[in-house]
């Protein structure tokens, strides 16, 4: 019986040292939520806009979650077809399951396929990755021809006997070469009373062409926007034969040129600088252009000189392409429509005023909206109003 009672109380003994010994089991920790992000497809627009990209939580977190992204170029490129960035970061507050990144898109008029780049997610803090990798499609929604630029009309040669090609632009790219043209912009009245505010935005390039588009919009305190382009200072020229084709705007108010000012009028001040209309129209004269020269000692005395032209039967300059010309001598200047000559002025016309057209020339192109002479636009006129450019060539 003793021999029993003691191993009794060994066993006791040992139960009670193993269960004091024995250490409390370790407290599960709870496993990280993952991060996904999604594919997604965007309308690239005529305009700039953005793209939303949808990054999700698997499961709610009790830990702010953090991740950094970085976009990735394929066929879309940074800077031409979208913003990118290379440092971003989102952060998930306790609890929430979903945040977007955005990014900017440079919206566009020209036809072209679709274009890809992607959305890489890095560096999570609090999280997994899951699917760390998203493409973004850019669909492209431009029409064979979404501004109606004429299939038709006249051209002109690219080479004239006794005459070299200086200076071109076919406006092949997809946006302004400002090594040759500077953007002005405002809402001065430019002298004339005009309606409109200026912007960069109003020029477009599509399929070899340059489009100045008005619109009636509220912009910067004005009623309506366009684009005025100059090459003052960048392309300057004195002479030569000068080959614009383009196709006009119409309607009440609308006042499209193509013209030129003399490159010393930050000195002299207008007119003395003297200015060259190659081609101006008013919109509810669809069928009319106007060649022109000003010039003057001070606007007190500005005069002018000029004569039109005009398309035969109910033909329009919007209608088609047409080709406005001038060719520059030594105190004379000659007016072309498709090479049919409209006009001319020489120096001994307009003596004994100083004639200042014997020196270095800037272009300028614009539409303006209202002003002296054409009037307010009115119920009649249809907006936007475009002027097509495809080409401008001169000649020595």
């Amino acid at each position: 019986m003793t021999f029993l009672k003691n191993t009794a109380a060994f066993l006791l003994i040992g139960l009670f040292v193993f269960a004091a010994c024995k250490k409390d089991p370790e407290p599960t920790q709870p496993s990280l939520p993952t991060l996904s992000i999604e594919d997604v497809t965007v309308l690239e627009g005529l305009t700039n806009g953005t793209v939303s990209v949808k990054v999700s939580l698997s499961a709610a977190s009790q830990n702010n979650v953090l991740v950094n992204y970085a976009t990735l170029d394929s066929t879309a490129k940074s800077g031409l077809d979208y913003t990118g960035k290379t440092d971003g970061e989102l952060i998930f507050l306790a609890g929430e399951l979903e945040k977007s990144i955005v990014v900017p898109l440079k919206g566009d008029a020209v036809l072209e396929p679709d274009e890809r780049f992607q959305i890489l997610l890095l560096n999570p803090v609090n999280a997994t990755l899951g699917r760390a990798k998203a493409t973004v499609t850019i669909q492209n929604d431009d029409a064979d021809n979404p501004f109606n630029i004429p299939t038709t009309g006249y051209t002109t040669p690219e080479t004239y006997a006794g005459k070299t090609l200086v200076w071109r632009d076919e406006f092949n790219g997809s946006s302004l070469n400002l090594s040759d043209w500077t953007f002005e912009t405002g809402a001065s009245g430019w002298g004339n009373n005009e309606l409109q505010y200026y912007r960069p935005e109003n020029t477009i390039f599509s399929g070899g062409n340059l489009i100045i588009e008005a619109k009636k919009e509220s912009f910067g305190g004005a009623a309506y926007t366009s684009s005025r382009l100059i090459t003052k200072g960048k392309k300057e020229f004195k002479f030569g034969r000068i080959d614009i084709r383009a196709a006009l705007p119409e309607g009440q108010g609308i006042w499209p040129a193509l013209w030129m000012l003399g490159g010393n009028i930050s000195t002299v001040n207008w007119p003395l600088c003297g200015e060259i209309d190659i081609m101006e129209l008013v919109g509810h004269q669809p069928n009319r252009v106007h060649g022109t020269v000003h010039y003057g000692t001070n606007s007190g005395q500005h005069q002018y000189v000029g004569n039109s032209t005009a398309l035969a039967g109910t033909a329009k300059f919007s209608d088609e392409f047409h080709v406005f010309s001038i060719v520059w001598e030594q105190d004379k200047i000659v007016w072309l429509l498709d090479d049919v000559q409209f006009y001319q002025i020489t120096a001994a016309e307009i003596a004994p005023s100083p004639y200042p057209f014997n020196q270095d020339f800037f272009f300028i192109f614009n539409i303006a909206v209202g002003g002296n002479w054409p009037g307010s636009p009115d119920g009649s006129t249809n907006f936007p109003q475009r002027m097509i450019v495809d080409y401008v060539r001169v000649f020595q």
